[in-house]
């Protein structure tokens, strides 16, 4: 009888063993809800990719356990929040956890201040927050309305029965503004412009591929190979700005004067300046891309918006920085074209102490994703929430708003996108500029689809048709 209870007990300790050990989850980690891992290995990766992205994974698990829901990123244990009240619980948190942001690394590079946390994280970005100044923006609005005449200029060539592929234009204007005022006159260089956008497109296409479709093993076939060649063609030219910016003498300061003060690593260097393209670039971009289409789909907030133009700017064809402020309702159709969009559908931050969400305890080291996207989709805040309406950020509305139920380019840590007011400007820039001179409208044979990526973008090309106002 001794032996067969020993048995028992054995066998018992052995199931709860193995039990353990194939489910992470049998381990409770936290009194939060949320999933189970779908697998000891990926964790919830797989349930990620069927859902066809984090955003659209984040809306389902938000909608089955609450504001505040556990999942597993692999075998990491993943805490996420999507309301205004939990987003102000993490308004302070700075450090950023580096597994939810491996995918941007090969690109980045290990040194950017992507993955740089504590002091020397702080340093960093208290530096590179220099340039992005408003003084320092009033400086750029002669080049960023040179750029839009370019644009101006080219689709004063086109006729009403041309197509036009505006997230082509949108993506060069963005990447020259990006390229001239925050890294300097290399960038006047049209073959080295383009050089730098077809590296980057090739990039980033394979980035957001990887996602749902790993690349396949071995370095010799032809998407790595694609990939690799892109990516040192973007390291080569990064570099050699760099050091021709190194042996020019400045008459203004730059960002990437202000990244070459802050460190002699060269791979920092290459990094940092890297991860504030790409930052200022693809945002900015996709911004714009998604503003055109809502303009040219809503023909009344084009009016409106167009009446705007023509008063406050005059007879003058320039924006400034004084203009700017007074372009209200162009500031809130880029607001609601942020929120409709979903441009940046998620952030994410950690913290090396144990700390409280919403009641529960969060283990330290473990990742609280951010989910802006949801809280901009939730019909509670924004009632009918797939409705394009700038009228939603008017003075009076705004009023209504909870803090943080709009944040869409984060909030925390003073880690908040540090190129915001940059997109901002440039955007009203260069849209003051297309409507005021011309009516959008879609060809109607057009489905547009958002994939919603690293940076929420159409899955193709958007094409426009452009009539020359009277």
């Amino acid at each position: 009888m001794l032996d067969v209870l020993i048995l028992t007990i054995a066998f018992l300790i052995a199931m709860l063993i193995a039990v353990k050990w194939l489910y992470p989850s049998s381990k409770k980690v936290s009194t939060i809800s949320g999933l189970d891992p779908s697998s000891k290995e990926e964790g919830n990766l797989s349930d990620i990719a069927r859902a066809g992205s984090l955003h659209e994974f984040l809306l389902d698990l938000h909608s089955r356990f609450g504001d505040i829901a556990g999942f597993w990123w692999g075998q990491t244990y993943v805490v996420s929040i999507a309301s205004p009240e939990l987003f102000k619980a993490h308004a302070n948190v700075f450090d950023r956890p580096a597994e939810l942001f491996l995918s941007f690394k090969v690109l980045s590079g290990s040194s950017s201040l992507q993955y740089a946390n504590g002091s020397e994280g702080r340093r960093r970005r208290k530096a590179y927050d220099r340039p992005f100044s408003h003084e320092n923006l009033k400086k750029y609005f002669p080049e960023f309305q040179e750029i839009a005449g370019m644009v101006e200029k080219k689709w004063s060539t086109k006729s009403e029965t041309d197509h036009i592929p505006v997230c082509e234009d949108m993506a060069s204007f963005s990447l020259r503004t990006t390229l001239l005022t925050l890294m300097g006159d290399s960038f006047q260089d049209e073959k080295l412009v383009q050089t730098i956008c077809n590296a980057y497109t090739t990039v980033w296409d394979e980035m957001e591929r990887r996602l749902t479709d790993p690349a396949p093993l071995g370095e010799n076939g032809a998407r790595q190979k694609s990939f690799t060649e892109a990516l040192q063609c973007l390291n080569a030219v990064v570099k050699n700005v760099v050091d021709h910016r190194q042996n020019k003498v400045k008459d203004q300061q730059l960002l990437i004067d202000v990244i070459l003060q802050s460190t002699t690593e060269e791979d920092v260097v290459t990094s940092d300046v890297i991860t504030y393209l790409v930052a200022a670039f693809h945002t900015s971009a996709n911004l714009l891309t998604w503003a055109m289409y809502f303009l040219a789909t809503h023909p009344d907030v084009q009016s409106k918006l167009h009446s705007e133009i023509v008063q406050v700017l005059g007879q003058k064809d320039v924006v400034t920085d004084s203009s700017c402020g007074e372009l209200r309702y162009l500031h809130q159709v880029l607001q609601e074209t942020l929120r409709c969009a979903v441009i940046a559908p998620w952030g994410a931050r950690v913290q090396d102490v144990d700390s409280e969400l919403g009641g529960h305890k969060v283990l330290k080291n473990t990742p609280v994703i951010h989910g802006f996207g949801v809280v901009m989709q939730n019909e509670k805040l924004w009632p009918f929430p797939q409705r394009f309406d700038p009228d939603r950020f008017s003075i009076e509305n705004s009023k209504d708003h909870p803090p943080y139920a709009f944040s869409p380019f984060g909030f925390a840590g003073k880690r908040i996108c540090p190129g915001y007011k940059f997109a901002y400007k440039e955007a009203t820039v260069l849209i003051a500029t297309l409507i005021r001179k011309f009516e959008v409208s879609m060809w109607d044979d057009q489905v547009v689809k958002p994939v919603f990526g690293l940076v929420t973008h159409p899955q193709e090309e958007i094409w426009l048709k452009v009539s020359k106002r009277k």
